[in-house]
């Protein structure tokens, strides 16, 4: 069993950090933080460790922030959300894409990942389609859409970080 105090002590900052690139609020981040943590404490039992704990976290915390501007009104749909505000790692990948040189590399590995992995990932990246609909494309679930694509992503960045 995982010790509460553990839990918040080890990954707080992280959720925090994580909270704050997303929301740009620095007061908004510290509360969503603090319901994040709620709401993991209720659930920890549902939690299978098919994922880092971070990441389960984090999720629960980008819920959190979307059930919040879906409460104010900013927002209506997930899907409708543009694919870099969805993970604080998507940023990153962008600014490798805008690089010539690195986009070449990346457009090179791209071109021999295997499918699904291939597809999904264009279909995200370039497409910018939700993983909703890339999910009916495949006749597949939005979430098989977005393991997919975070899983053609590691293999991406994986190969691209031994070519440079």
């Amino acid at each position: 069993m995982i010790e509460l105090e553990d839990l918040y002590k080890r990954y707080f900052r992280s959720v925090y950090l994580y909270l704050l690139s997303i929301t740009k609020d620095q007061t908004l981040a510290e509360d969503l933080t603090a319901d994040t943590f709620m709401k993991a404490i209720r659930s920890i039992d549902s939690f299978k460790g098919q994922c880092d704990l971070r990441v389960w976290l984090c999720q629960i915390g980008k819920n959190s922030y979307y059930s919040h501007l879906r409460k104010q009104g900013r927002i209506d749909l997930v899907e409708d959300m543009p694919a870099d505000k969805l993970s604080s790692n998507d940023e990153s990948m962008d600014i490798r894409l805008m690089k010539e040189e690195t986009s070449q590399k990346v457009h090179l590995i791209l071109h021999h990942l295997k499918e699904p992995y291939k597809e999904v990932f264009t279909l995200r990246v370039f497409g910018e389609l939700s993983f909703k609909r890339i999910g009916a494309i495949f006749q597949k679930t939005e979430n098989w859409a977005c393991v997919t694509f975070h899983r053609s992503r590691k293999k991406i960045l994986e190969e691209l970080e031994e070519l440079l």
